[in-house]
């Protein structure tokens, strides 16, 4: 057994790294029930097995980083660190979680696990990034962050956003409505996030005048798309043949972003994805990166990452049980 103490500055208020009524602590506690932890004045106490020890106090280094980053230490965060540290080789909570992507209105947003923040790296460092994962992963709002950051410093001039109406096919005509209203169901996710990045009386605005756009995958046809920020939202719902017309779209200093989820595609009559074989055409090109995102990056309600994972065991068991064919 071994003892090991650690002193909190006393610039940081004990409660910014225990939390309110001990939440935090209580989420490290029983991440470590080997280990005894007390905690008096702004002195923390270990007492257990020297690895564990190690790993606590590397824990609270940790967070005692993300505090000073002026971060709001919450029973999530600390959750996703003790993952993080798990990980091999280890990652670095303060790192991911002290990177802010976007402020606005008092919000800020940040990559909440490691992947996340490989994906926000890989987006500002490449050309063309694919985000690949299910639901929840923060493909699409993580990427949406980036493009209205890019704006907002000029690296861009305009943003634009996309996704395939698959359900709607050829036959929008039948449909109710102005095209406008037709689309719109379609493309709504992507005006949700936005109203959570942009200021509700800009937004219109930044529309009319073309600097953001939201359009259907076919709207880019034929067009050479420079100096913007793209993303093409949905992409597992794509063909080869549309996801070879979105990638030549690229223009001179602009910078793609494509996201989908491989096991939910919605192509009609046994189609191909385009997402599901771009990797094995593009992935030796330079300035072109892949990111896999999985369900312990899913940053929505609890259940969700369990769901996820439900599914993906319930799809690998069906997989081992179907018949070889001779």
């Amino acid at each position: 057994m071994e003892r090991t103490l650690i002193t909190v500055p006393i610039a940081i208020p004990m409660v910014a790294l225990i939390g309110p009524h001990d939440g935090n602590l209580r989420v490290v506690e029983a991440a470590f029930p080997s280990v005894n932890i007390t905690v008096r004045g702004n002195e923390i106490t270990l007492r257990g097995p020297h690895v564990d020890c190690a790993k606590l106090e590397n824990l609270f280094a940790e967070l005692l980083v993300v505090i000073r980053s002026g971060n709001h230490l919450t029973i999530d965060a600390v959750t996703r660190s003790i993952a993080m540290l798990d990980h091999q080789p280890a990652d670095h909570p303060a790192e991911v979680l002290s990177l802010n992507v976007l402020s606005n209105r008092g919000r800020t947003i940040r990559p909440k696990t490691a992947n996340q923040k490989r994906y926000v790296d890989a987006i500002e460092e490449h050309i063309i990034t694919f985000g690949i994962g299910p639901a929840g992963t923060g493909k699409t709002y993580l990427a949406m962050a980036m493009a209205i950051s890019a704006l907002q410093s000029k690296r861009v001039n305009r943003i634009i956003l996309t996704r395939p109406a698959v359900e709607a096919g050829e036959h929008l005509g039948f449909l109710p409505g102005t095209l406008s209203e037709k689309i719109d169901p379609y493309l709504r996710p992507l005006f949700d996030a936005l109203h959570d990045m942009i200021d509700i009386e800009t937004l219109p605005r930044l529309m009319q005048s073309g600097v953001i756009e939201v359009a259907p995958l076919a709207y880019m046809r034929g067009r050479s798309l420079n100096d913007a920020f793209i993303i093409l939202d949905e992409a597992q719902n794509t063909t080869p043949e549309q996801m070879k017309m979105f990638l030549t779209r690229l223009g001179f200093g602009s910078k793609m972003v494509i996201t989908g989820d491989v096991t939910q595609i919605d192509l009609p009559n046994g189609q191909h994805s385009g997402l599901r074989v771009v990797r094995d055409i593009l992935g030796d090109i330079e300035d072109i990166a892949f990111l896999e995102l999985t369900a312990e990056d899913v940053v929505r309600h609890r259940l969700i990452s369990d769901i996820v994972k439900a599914y993906e065991s319930f799809e690998e068991q069906r997989q081992s049980l179907r018949p070889i064919r001779q």
